[in-house]
């Protein structure tokens, strides 16, 4: 049997017309998703990238999806031996790993995309091509800015001030540097009102052991099924890196075979190439992916 992991996607992954074609094998979830939002993923998907891209409205659009694809996928008879997901996606693991059902996982990314939505006073930056060594010691001489998202060797996110993160594009020299059209410094410590107010959310929210292995962003080489333990992972993630590059070379030295990402786009299978090249990637976006797998 091939060791698999489903990945799944966050922020940055949306696309307009996504979810179009899971219209009638997603009805249900569509129109909870509809009632607890107050908005339809559906009506959305279909507006400009522009409006799509806010975080209010990407996070729980991206959520539905993938978490639909995730349903047809097991209806099919496939199980994932471990879960793993980026930033957002962590909650659509969660979700397939069985951890809370799908209207609770939901509600707390409504929660947690508002939240992330109103906060200011910050910046982020991609960067693209580097050295990393130059990098590190650039970020730990300055204040207020951290490597957010470690992505993969070459590619990572940093955020912080607006003047810190200013201040090491200009020390480090990259092949791109790319602000990226967020509102505040996700990922970060400057996240840290958003994330008080949102820990009290999750305290409230009941956690069922995982029925399979999740790897969380912020502690990436253990894979655990406690609740307890992957609720408090949560609570650390909106102010803790993205660690997504350790999460692919841990899959690499635990043996896993295969990855599947479930949901829109193909970000998270090009960057498990670059780090976990051993593993074979396939992408389940449409409902045409997966009868095809």
């Amino acid at each position: 049997m091939t060791k698999n992991v489903w990945i799944f996607p966050g922020q940055g992954s949306q696309a307009v017309g996504m979810g179009l074609d899971l219209a009638e094998v997603g009805k249900d979830k569509f129109a909870k998703a509809e009632q607890i939002l107050g908005w339809s993923i559906l009506e959305k998907a279909q507006t400009d990238a522009a409006e799509l891209s806010k975080t209010q409205f990407t996070q729980p659009s991206l959520y539905v999806i993938s978490t639909i694809l995730a349903d047809v996928l097991k209806s099919k008879g496939a199980k994932p031996d471990a879960v793993t997901g980026h930033s957002l996606g962590e909650y659509s693991a969660l979700y397939a790993a069985g951890v809370f059902d799908f209207a609770t996982g939901l509600e707390l990314v409504k929660q947690r995309s508002l939240l992330m939505s109103e906060a200011s006073g910050g910046a982020m930056t991609a960067l693209i091509g580097f050295d990393r060594s130059q990098l590190e010691a650039a970020i730990a001489q300055t204040e207020n800015v951290i490597l957010a998202n470690d992505n993969s060797a070459d590619q990572v996110v940093i955020s912080g001030t607006e003047t810190a993160v200013k201040s090491i594009v200009e020390q480090v020299k990259t092949k791109r540097a790319i602000p990226l059209a967020v509102s505040g410094a996700f990922h970060s410590p400057l996240m840290a009102d958003a994330a008080a107010k949102f820990a009290q959310v999750l305290e409230q929210t009941i956690f069922n052991d995982a029925e399979i292995h999740v790897i969380s962003n912020v502690e990436p080489n253990d894979a655990t099924t406690a609740g307890q333990v992957l609720r408090d992972r949560l609570t650390q993630q909106m102010t803790s890196p993205v660690r997504w590059r350790e999460i692919c070379l841990y899959l690499a030295e635990q043996g896993y075979e295969r990855a599947i990402e479930v949901g829109s786009g193909k970000v998270l299978t090009g960057l498990v190439k670059r780090t976990a090249p051993s593993l074979a990637l396939v992408n389940v976006s449409t409902l045409e992916q997966v009868i095809a797998i």
